[in-house]
């Protein structure tokens, strides 16, 4: 594997770039601090969510271990928005787009400093995969890490996350619940700083950071708070020196189609939030590799879900470390023939051998493959003439895989939320929500406002909800997201009516959503279709909704992978 010569150096290399010396003395550096590797800590710390309020102070650990490993750290954090407080009204648009904002940023500040390296640290959901999408980008030496989940909450002597409170306001609303209990669950679901406790997009990734080699092993499932995160920070600091003294592998020859698949069989096998293939082919892109919703949904199909880990099922984050971390699924999953430990991780050495000290399934957390909670993995990819290009669901804690009823549609979230709130659809209906896509939205809006108010009133899989937004990790229920083609492209879900019959089998064998309405009608519903009129929106949402692709190639916002080498002199 080759190394890149030092980037750094670019920026005084000639008479004419020495000024640059004014500016690094300016900020206190001596003539040997500038003679080092400068390495960027690039992290979404700051005061938005419990998610990110303690990501400053792990990034100073990180910094002490470049420092003392012969580098020089230069903290740069970026934006983040927190999918908890955007959730149920219009801020929820910018949730995905700030992949794209944190990808791009990481991008714009290593390329511009021409930085020797890159750590990655970040906490809330989209924090992660935009984080190593930019590390892709820049091909420089670095690493992953997450920030870790939250400990769970008590209540009624049991563990609680910020689903029961979302679920309770469903209850409320059914009458099943009172306002002291709503409150009950608010004070006490997010007891300490760190990301939601379950098995929904932020751990799913941080597992997903460890399958790919981007990540040290063992780290993700340590809870935020745990004072062991603070040395591994410090060796992650060493590690990135090592990687630009040493001969250990760049991320692009790190993120192969192996680790990809490796990456989906993790999900599968874990139950993980349908979110990660939406992320998992943008990091594919970052790489250069031609991988998408149906390269992942073959994998899915065929690895079998052993976590049992909320929302499906019933542990934590917290309780995967304590039985060994993600280090022991993957190392399972590597037994079974399910995962490939021939590749490669950041320290050089192979996912194998880094997860060969691994302990047994516990039994209970995790099961061995030999006896799996279901043979095919938690996450299903389904098509047919609604779907053509694909749509997620997470079947994991499912009672019942298929669904027949008349659809009541819904032209964006707004009017669909005040309908489930006023208990305004019957038992048996196919809700379908639609003009939320990546494109129509713009943003791709996620639904978890809808599916908690639904599971809260028990009827989470009695009626179905089908849409082109997306949905929260922690969804749970007859939940199809990610419709593709979106309705605002002229998708098939722009032409379903009211009444229309849909047809859904979640089974692995048939994997199927059918619009049970002739060709001849669909084609003169098609013509009657108006001219996509995509508003002027200004700032941000209109330059995303102009350049982003469909969600099943990664909902991505640029043409692909680059040579960045020339950034050097």
């Amino acid at each position: 594997m080759s190394r890149q010569r030092r980037r750094f150096p670019t920026i005084y290399s000639t008479l004419m770039r020495e000024n640059s010396k004014a500016f690094l003395k300016g900020m206190g550096l001596t003539d040997e601090e500038i003679e080092r590797p400068h390495i960027a800590v690039v992290h979404t710390g700051g005061d938005m969510s419990p998610c990110n309020m303690n990501l400053r102070d792990q990034a100073q650990h990180i910094k002490t271990g470049i420092y003392g490993a012969g580098g020089f750290p230069h903290e740069t954090p970026v934006v983040s928005v927190s999918d908890g407080l955007t959730m149920a009204h219009p801020g929820m648009r910018f949730s995905l787009v700030s992949r794209e904002l944190i990808a791009d940023s990481l991008e714009t500040t290593m390329r511009a400093h021409c930085f020797d390296g890159v750590i990655g640290l970040g906490g809330c959901d989209k924090n992660l995969p935009g984080l190593m999408m930019g590390m892709l980008r820049v091909n420089a030496p670095g690493a992953f890490v997450f920030g870790g989940a939250a400990m769970p909450g008590r209540v009624g002597g049991k563990d609680v996350t910020v689903l029961d409170a979302f679920e309770t306001v469903g209850r409320m609303i059914a009458g099943d619940a009172t306002r002291d209990e709503l409150e009950d669950f608010q004070c006490r679901s997010i007891p300490t700083a760190g990301s939601c406790a379950g098995q929904f997009t932020a751990n799913t990734m941080a597992m997903v950071a460890e399958a790919l080699g981007l990540s040290p092993v063992g780290l993700s499932m340590m809870p935020a708070v745990y004072t062991d995160r603070q040395g591994r920070l410090r060796q992650i600091g060493k590690l990135v020196m090592s990687a630009i003294a040493g001969d250990t592998p760049l991320p692009q020859e790190i993120v192969t189609r192996t680790a990809l698949e490796n990456a989906c069989a993790l999900v599968a096998a874990t139950g993980g939030s349908t979110n990660a293939a939406l992320h998992i082919p943008a990091i594919a892109h970052e790489a250069g590799i031609d991988f998408g919703l149906d390269d992942a949904a073959r994998v899915f199909a065929r690895t079998p879900l052993i976590g049992n880990l909320s929302p499906g099922g019933r542990y934590l984050a917290r309780d995967v470390y304590e039985i060994g971390g993600t280090g022991v699924i993957i190392a399972e999953l590597i037994r079974s023939g399910h995962i490939d430990g021939s590749a490669l991780t950041l320290t050089g050495r192979t996912l194998e051998e880094e997860v060969s000290g691994s302990d047994a399934p516990d039994g209970e957390v995790v099961r061995g493959t030999d006896n799996a909670i279901a043979p095919n993995g938690g996450v299903i990819v389904l098509k047919g003439n609604l779907c053509p290009e694909g749509s997620l669901i997470k079947v994991a804690g499912l009672k019942k895989l298929r669904h027949r009823g008349p659809a009541r549609v819904f032209d964006g979230e707004d009017a669909c939320q005040s309908a489930i709130e006023n208990r305004n659809y019957d038992r048996g209906d196919v809700i379908v929500v639609r003009n939320e896509g990546p494109k129509g939205s713009p943003g791709m809006k996620e639904m978890l406002g809808i599916t908690a108010l639904l599971y809260g009133q028990g009827m989470g899989e009695e009626v179905a909800l089908l849409t082109d937004g997306r949905f929260s990790g922690a969804s749970r229920g007859l939940c199809i997201g990610y419709a593709c083609p979106e309705a605002a492209i002229g998708g098939p879900i722009a032409l379903v009516r009211d009444g229309d019959m849909i047809a859904i089998d979640a089974s692995p064998d048939a994997a199927s959503i059918t619009l049970e309405v002739d060709e001849e009608t669909l084609e003169r519903r098609r013509a009657e279709l108006p001219e996509p009129d995509f508003r002027r929106l200004g700032g941000v949402l209109e330059k995303y909704a102009a350049v982003v692709g469909g969600a099943n190639r990664g909902a991505v916002t640029h043409s692909g992978a680059v040579d960045t080498s020339g950034d050097i002199d």
